[in-house]
């Protein structure tokens, strides 16, 4: 198990590669109903088979919500803090039978005017078995920073 690491624990440069999540059938209709977004893209196979992607994918704020759960079960971790946001790009189809992982790094650091604070930006990529990057963006994030620091 993987120490969580306050600010100063991270250096600009870390990088770090998530385990794999395998995309099912049931994960997409789960996320269907949480959602309400129930596009036939996602649900109907026929459908599916008429558009560009030629088959059922998932929706994109799915595999954004993966990419986070997947950066938490990784072995470079934070205490818990706050999200500042995400920048999020979807570049391609996540179909059902993908391989997923995240491989992301420090990109940039700062301390903040709120005492005990440091904000990360970390640059991740959800990458599919093909090693193809399907989606990509920065998660800015406001973590703790070492008491006494």
């Amino acid at each position: 198990m993987s120490v969580e690491r306050y600010y100063e624990d991270a250096r600009v440069g870390d990088e770090c590669t998530s385990p794999s999540f395998t995309v099912t059938e049931a994960h997409i209709n789960a996320y269907a109903d949480l959602s309400g977004d129930r596009t036939p893209i996602h649900l109907d196979e026929e459908y599916a088979k008429t558009t560009p992607f030629g088959t059922r994918v998932a929706h994109g704020l799915f595999g954004l919500s993966i990419a986070d759960g997947l950066k938490t079960q990784a072995d470079y971790r934070f205490l818990p803090g706050m999200s500042l946001g995400w920048t999020w790009d979807f570049l391609g189809p996540i179909k059902i039978g993908d391989v997923l992982h995240v491989k992301f790094r420090v990109g940039s650091m700062r301390t903040t005017k709120k005492p005990g604070w440091g904000i990360v930006v970390l640059p991740s990529e959800l990458i599919n078995q093909d090693g193809v990057v399907v989606q990509r963006g920065e998660h800015r994030l406001m973590i703790p920073r070492r008491p006494n620091a």
